[in-house]
């Protein structure tokens, strides 16, 4: 995992849902992301954004078109190098935080270490608990999600995002569940691990005032990139 070249590129995708009446979505999208890159996708519901997130995020394939990830077009791997490069290349934030009641802070955030193997997570969670605490969670660490507020639990999902250490992380929505104050935050957030990490952060929203602050708006109307 290089990240020397993009840390994505799309060349002409397209993607139709056929099940039944066809129905397509995406048209010819062709889209670069550069390593430590913080890229914002707005567009109105239904526009295609979630399917270009999808995509990207080896979650759903295209109709036709290429996605390069390290440099690798990814409909030439088997399932298991699209598994695994889903694993350590990329990294995920939901609109939810989807934490898990009965671990604590950092084991939540250090649950994707576990598909890595047990060295894998040790390694990893001096790194994780300092990154706890540069997002202001130093004191919860052993907090389960029950005791956080929403804003808490979602700093601890974006935490989570960056436990394999990946190239980019996809964020679809990741304030939409929150208030306008704590989405500010959230978004400022995402902003200064981008910055601190040198992850490349990729962020589907509809909030084009919190776009703003990308280096770049990418803008997606009828499932076509403007």
């Amino acid at each position: 995992m290089t990240g020397i070249g993009p840390a994505v590129e799309l060349c002409n995708v397209c993607k139709t849902y056929y099940g039944g009446v066809p129905t397509p979505v995406l048209f010819d999208v062709n889209l670069r992301v550069d390593p430590g890159e913080f890229v914002a996708v707005v567009g109105a519901s239904g526009s295609g954004k979630t399917t270009l997130l999808n995509i990207i995020g080896l979650l759903d394939t295209t109709t036709s078109g290429e996605v390069l990830l390290d440099g690798r077009n990814v409909a030439t791997l088997s399932d298991m190098e699209r598994s695994v490069l889903r694993r350590d290349y990329l990294g995920f934030i939901f609109q939810f935080h989807y934490l898990l009641l009965e671990f604590d802070v950092l084991e939540n955030a250090l649950m994707p270490c576990r598909l890595r193997g047990k060295a894998f997570r040790n390694q990893r969670e001096d790194a994780m608990a300092e990154l706890l605490r540069q997002v202001g969670l130093g004191e919860r660490l052993a907090y389960r999600p029950g005791q956080l507020s929403g804003g808490e639990q979602q700093r601890v999902a974006i935490v989570r995002a960056l436990a394999n250490d990946p190239v980019i992380i996809l964020a679809d929505e990741p304030t939409g569940n929150l208030d306008s104050v704590n989405g500010r935050a959230v978004f400022s957030l995402m902003r200064e691990l981008n910055r601190s990490t040198g992850k490349a952060f990729l962020i589907v929203t509809h909030d084009e005032t919190f776009a703003r602050e990308a280096d770049r708006i990418v803008h997606i109307r009828d499932g076509k990139v403007q």
